[in-house]
């Protein structure tokens, strides 16, 4: 197989895993909702934590983050087979899994924000920087108890830490690829965080309500 056919072929088996929608078939079995019709509309972890409550909410967080840690720790070595280091393949992996997420083929490419499938992403290519980066959401979330503000930050934090720790060469010929998907992934969570961003300057966004059983 030559490198560029391999390269395509990894590519787009790591889209169509991101582009699983594991929220939105959680909620459709697990509880015979269509995920777009409730909450906020979005087929993500937080729409299904908003609807269905902090466990399913986990379960779909998880399977999320699966869908980007799974193809980028393995598609490169099960397609590419290369004995060298693939960090460049496994980032590959790892944006295609998000986009696909953000723009599933499945679902008229309307996806969510993409925010847990880079969690699972980015544990497999900087876990040190994904640290930094939980700890910020989680502070910034319970000051706040705004998801998209605490993602917004946790994600732009990881690309600080990234190149932080990579500075003063972040663009290297080992590590650009590295650096550059830690501009490329955040830059794209925070477009498809638009209009959050928009009720935020407003001060309309509002904090996150988990419904409890007796609620629903």
């Amino acid at each position: 197989m030559s490198p560029a056919l391999g390269y395509g072929i990894s590519a787009l088996a790591a889209y169509l895993a991101g582009s699983i929608p594991c929220s939105l078939l959680l909620a459709r079995y697990g509880k015979g909702i269509d995920l777009r019709q409730h909450g906020s509309g979005n087929v993500g972890a937080t729409n299904v934590a908003r609807t269905m409550g902090w466990g399913w909410g986990s379960v779909a967080l998880a399977l999320d983050a699966l869908k980007g840690l799974l193809p980028t720790l393995y598609i490169p070595e099960l397609i590419l087979m290369s004995n060298e280091s693939h960090t460049h393949q496994m980032v590959l992996c790892g944006l295609m899994a998000i986009i696909g997420h953000t723009f599933p083929v499945w679902l008229k490419f309307k996806g969510g924000k993409g925010v847990a499938t880079a969690l699972g992403v980015a544990t497999v290519l900087s876990w040190k920087a994904i640290i930094f980066a939980c700890v910020v959401f989680l502070t910034v979330f319970a000051a706040r108890r705004i998801v998209s503000l605490a993602s917004i930050l946790a994600v732009s934090s990881f690309t600080v830490a990234v190149l932080y720790m990579s500075w003063p060469t972040p663009f290297t010929a080992q590590g650009w690829s590295l650096s550059a998907f830690a501009i490329a992934a955040p830059g794209l969570i925070v477009l498809r965080h638009t209009s959050n961003i928009r009720r935020l300057l407003r001060g309309e966004e509002r904090a996150l309500r988990v419904e409890t059983p007796a609620e629903k």
